[in-house]
């Protein structure tokens, strides 16, 4: 439903920007313009991605669909990257070869309106990505957040046309817009990026390690281990895959291994809200680790 209102949003200042940019002239209202062109694009990317995102896991997919959201980022970042050029050309062409702006009071009008719509819509995508630990929707919030620092500095543009009568403050504010939208796309390259390759994310691997260490030891918390190690762990989307080796005492029997194992298992699953965790039982290799007298003989 997010999505989808991303994409309606979209469609509805995409048209408002062209008109302000036919009745102006305006390079900065064009790169705005030409942003909104992308958010059309991304927003319907961004809804396939997140029906596709939901569907159970299968026989072909057996970790779930969850990766195309960092799929459906990586496209998003790539779209601002182009767009970010064709402004930037724009822009230098406008530099060297002025064009008058005409209709200042409309083009203001129009894109103020704009902006103040798409930061809106902007930041309650990112509550609601950040809510539901989904990257699509956070990175269709980032987006149309910077849409709306890309209408400021048009209409910033615009005002100082207007005021000052200083023409050349259309194409400079043009090319601060492409910078700024090709940061942001590169941004979301490097992010989509590392969730593709499996980079381990910092504060999952600081509450994973929280979890297990508070377990070790005589005077750790039910259920108790020797130690671990090969902790790994990783996104599918918003779902979390967590695997792990922990060592019992060598004479614990199996039945005892594997509850210990479980317990630890549904605390780290609920404690990352969405995601399964697998863990290895094995022997502790340094006796005596303390906890023999746990272990039934």
């Amino acid at each position: 439903m997010a999505a989808g209102l991303s994409l309606v949003v979209g469609i509805a200042l995409l048209a408002i920007k062209f008109i302000a940019y036919f009745l102006t002239g305006s390079a900065a209202i064009f790169s705005d313009a030409l942003e909104s062109i992308v958010n059309v694009a991304a927003s319907a990317v961004a809804a396939y991605a997140l029906v596709i995102a939901h569907s159970p896991a299968d026989r072909d997919h057996p970790y779930g669909h969850g990766k195309i959201e960092f799929l459906s980022a990586h496209f998003e970042g790539g779209m601002i990257v182009l767009a970010a050029i064709a402004m930037a050309i724009k822009g230098i062409e406008t530099f060297f070869h002025p064009q008058a702006v005409v209709q200042l009071g409309a083009g203001i009008v129009l894109i103020a309106a704009a902006m103040v719509i798409n930061g809106g819509v902007g930041l309650a995508l990112i509550r609601v990505g950040r809510r539901q630990g989904s990257m699509t929707l956070e990175a269709d919030g980032h987006h149309l957040l910077s849409d709306a620092v890309t209408s400021a500095a048009a209409l910033g543009a615009l005002a100082v046309v207007k005021i000052f009568r200083w023409p050349i403050a259309d194409p400079i504010a043009a090319l601060l817009i492409a910078a700024y939208i090709g940061w942001m796309g590169v941004k979301l390259l490097r992010r989509s990026s590392a969730g593709l390759m499996d980079r381990q994310d910092v504060n999952d691997e600081r509450l994973l390690r929280e979890i297990l260490d508070s377990h070790i030891g005589p005077g750790g918390r039910e259920p108790r281990i020797c130690s671990y190690h090969k902790l790994r762990h990783r996104h599918s989307g918003r779902y979390h895959w967590v695997d792990f080796h922990i060592m019992v005492p060598r004479r614990m029997d199996v039945e005892r291994g594997h509850a210990v194992a479980s317990a630890i298992e549904y605390e780290i699953e609920q404690a990352l809200g969405q995601g399964n965790a697998t863990a290895h039982i094995e022997p502790c290799k340094d006796e005596p680790c303390g906890l023999e007298e746990q272990a039934p003989r």
